[in-house]
């Protein structure tokens, strides 16, 4: 089969002609039909995110795709050849442990405990063929509606749902998502919506794409412009959650000061919740005091349980949850490159998918 393939991150990377994955006990070969693009993976590519740790040698990267199952292994019971499916790049171990190891398959290992699990599952969806883990595949029955490269976009769902379930988030609550302009922050915008949440702030500091994702997601979503001020910026988005918000939601990424990220935690009511999903890369000074006196709670999350695509799948069959608001911009697998570049670029409405043929 046909695969993209690097030798390192920052080496060279190549098309080649790989053998077809065969299935072992507890795996599912699957047949790529689109794979969705992490909006970093150009720089990831590039070398230029020296936190991942990849598998050792050229190996095939890529993240969340859907697909048709190809071939299953001994001990897989519900999912059967022919099937359309959903395919997960987080994978974690199924031992009973307390802290069982977790790697993003095709893209990092987490951790030492992660570096075996890496290297057994160490190729990713940028080909025609891949082998995973039979519990990162949830099936896509009932959407036969939707096209492969439509699908691709409920990656965009899956990271903020996985905060959203750890926030508590319940029907009629108010929510401010900071980094809402982002791929992860609209997603979480569009979601929250559809699991029932009473008003979402829209935290962001480009007015065009506040304006775009406002448009999206209807009368209950409320815009704010950041200055970059936390004390202004903190009393203009406890002023647009009617007094204060239950949940700050952080999807910003690479974050370089934490201003937004302290203004949507001040702009908490007592007893709220602040949920981090983001980066940054300087420290978040928070006051033990505010946090103390006001019983505030800091979470963090990374990533999902793994069941939570069949939950999404469950919303959009109901019609709780549109995904066609997230646009596919869609590439063949020749064209790497260009998707690359489509990918970090897109929107918060625009999801860039690659297509082996």
């Amino acid at each position: 089969m046909k695969a993209w393939q690097i030798e390192r991150l920052g080496g060279a990377t190549a098309f080649n002609e790989v053998p077809m994955p065969e299935p072992r006990a507890g795996s599912v070969v699957v047949r790529i039909e689109a794979s969705a693009l992490m909006s970093y993976l150009k720089d990831y590519v590039d070398g230029k995110l020296p936190v991942y740790d990849p598998p050792e040698g050229w190996f095939t990267p890529g993240g969340n795709a859907v697909g048709t199952v190809h071939a299953v292994g001994r001990d897989v019971w519900h999912i059967h050849p022919g099937q359309r499916v959903f395919v997960s790049s987080h994978v974690v171990a199924d031992e009973c442990v307390s802290e069982p190891a977790q790697i993003l398959q095709g893209v990092t290992a987490m951790g030492a405990p992660g570096k075996p699990l890496r290297q057994d599952w160490r190729d990713g969806t940028l080909a025609q063929y891949v082998l995973v883990p039979k519990l990162s595949v949830t099936p896509l029955d009932g959407l036969d509606g939707f096209d492969a490269a439509q699908l691709a976009v409920l990656t965009r769902f899956a990271v903020p749902y996985g905060g959203l379930l750890r926030g508590r988030l319940t029907a009629g609550e108010t929510l401010i998502v900071t980094g809402a302009t982002g791929a992860y922050g609209g997603a979480a915008i569009l979601l929250a919506l559809a699991l029932g949440a009473g008003c979402v702030v829209a935290a962001g500091r480009n007015q065009r794409k506040l304006e775009s994702i406002t448009r999206a997601g209807g009368s209950r979503v409320v815009p704010v412009i950041l200055s970059g001020d936390i004390d202004n910026d903190a009393e203009r988005l406890r002023a647009a959650a009617g007094g204060g918000a239950d949940i700050a939601f952080d999807m910003v990424g690479g974050a370089r000061d934490p201003n937004a990220t302290l203004a949507a935690l001040r702009a908490l009511r007592r007893e709220g919740r602040l949920v981090l999903m983001g980066s940054m890369s300087v420290p978040l000074p928070i006051s033990y005091m505010d946090v103390m006196m006001n019983s505030l709670e800091v979470i963090g999350q990374f990533m999902y349980p793994h069941d939570v695509y069949r939950k999404l799948v469950t919303l959009v069959r109901s019609g709780q949850l549109d995904i066609r608001a997230i646009r596919p911009r869609t590439f063949l697998l020749d064209d790497i490159a260009k998707a690359m570049d489509a990918a970090a670029e897109a929107s918060a409405l625009e999801c860039a998918v690659v297509t082996p043929t």
